[in-house]
């Protein structure tokens, strides 16, 4: 049992260290991405790095913070926070609040202040899962399905009406990582992947803009310096950074060739300023984070923890690999924000609390453990 114990506690040092390497490299690397549009547009290349080192500092407190509350807290305000969570997807098209940046209306802002509600209804969905397949109580099949669904989609319906395709894929994705970890037999759970597989092509067909990037995904080169543009400048800058990038610093491409290089396409800089090496190395922190999160959820003492930190984990992993194939043009182009790295506050401050929640599980196995030696 000590060993058990000293296993646990081994994945929760590490995950903490994994999320404190990706942070940083996040700082280095918005910075490296947005000095010189920062120079341009706001007078202070610095502006950027500044923005994004307040969110990290704010996440670290909030990371501490929820790692040391009762996981059980969580669950008691599961349906709360899945209720605000839909209230401020709402406000979003409330005129006065709603934010609308590139044809998109996404952020809500009141003072100087601005948040992306989308990436909070992500981790309430998960608490709601986790709940509701969680809760012994909750005996009847239907209901303990009908409230994850009935979030998930609702969350889905509103995202996709900003528009956000890329973050409605992710929730989607997401609603059905939490049935399937939720036990949801195989082939019920075949039977609600249908309207998922039929609805993605119509979202594709039934708005030009999308259909467009599909056409730019296949054949980049015919219109490079419209749809196709992005994708191309994202290959050539991980073109360019070979083996061992053109070092630190140096990238070509953020001299606003790459659209969104701090944000979206960050990890395009950072192919290009540190080689595939450098890629390999992310790829590396991101399969720890998901290895540790596994490891917490498949040790943890009931049930509730278990699919809490199983359904944290999945949208790391979802997130993570949806940016990646992204940028290496594995999928068509869509905007999705690298966890951890990209540049925004709102989603680094949540993803670190998310990761908070992942080791006060982790610290919970241990002192179950310890107890019962």
């Amino acid at each position: 049992m000590k060993k058990f114990a000293k296993i646990s506690q081994n994945n929760e040092y590490l995950l903490l260290i994994v999320t404190i390497l990706l942070v940083s490299i996040g700082l280095v690397f918005v910075y490296s991405a947005s000095f010189y549009t920062a120079e341009v547009e706001a007078g202070n290349k610095y502006y950027y790095l500044i923005k994004q080192g307040v969110g990290a500092l704010v996440g670290m407190v909030a990371l501490v913070s929820a790692s040391l509350i009762d996981v059980n807290l969580f669950k008691k305000f599961h349906l709360p926070l899945a209720i605000v969570s839909l209230i401020f997807l709402a406000l979003v098209f409330v005129p006065g609040l709603g934010i609308s940046k590139y044809g998109a209306t996404r952020w809500i802002g009141f003072g100087g202040f601005s948040f992306q509600p989308s990436e909070i209804c992500k981790f309430a969905l998960v608490l709601v899962g986790a709940h509701s397949f969680g809760d012994e109580k909750v005996k009847k099949t239907f209901f303990k399905y009908a409230k994850v669904i009935f979030f998930g989609l609702a969350y889905c319906v509103l995202i996709i009406l900003e528009p956000n395709m890329s973050v409605t894929v992710c929730v989607g994705l997401l609603l059905l990582a939490l049935l399937f970890l939720g036990g949801m037999k195989i082939k019920t759970f075949l039977l609600f992947l249908l309207p998922f597989a039929i609805a993605l092509p119509l979202l594709i067909v039934l708005e030009p803009y999308r259909m467009l990037r599909l056409m730019a995904f296949l054949d980049p080169w015919a219109s490079p310096k419209n749809e196709g543009y992005q994708l191309i400048q994202s290959l050539y800058a991980l073109g360019s950074g070979g083996l061992f990038g053109v070092g630190l610093f140096c990238g070509r491409q953020k001299y606003r060739f790459l659209p969104f290089a701090e944000s979206d396409f960050v990890f395009s800089v950072i192919g290009e300023e540190t080689g595939l090496f450098g890629c390999l190395f992310v790829f590396l922190l991101f399969a720890l984070y998901v290895y540790c999160g596994v490891k917490i959820a498949v040790n943890a003492k009931d049930k509730f923890c278990s699919l809490l930190a199983g359904g944290i984990t999945s949208v790391v992993a979802i997130q993570s690999l949806i940016n990646f194939a992204v940028v290496t043009g594995s999928i068509p182009p869509t905007g999705l924000p690298l966890p951890f790295i990209s540049y925004g506050g709102t989603s680094l401050v949540v993803f670190m609390t998310a990761t908070g929640i992942l080791l006060g599980i982790s610290r919970k196995n241990n002192i179950n453990n310890l107890d019962i030696l």
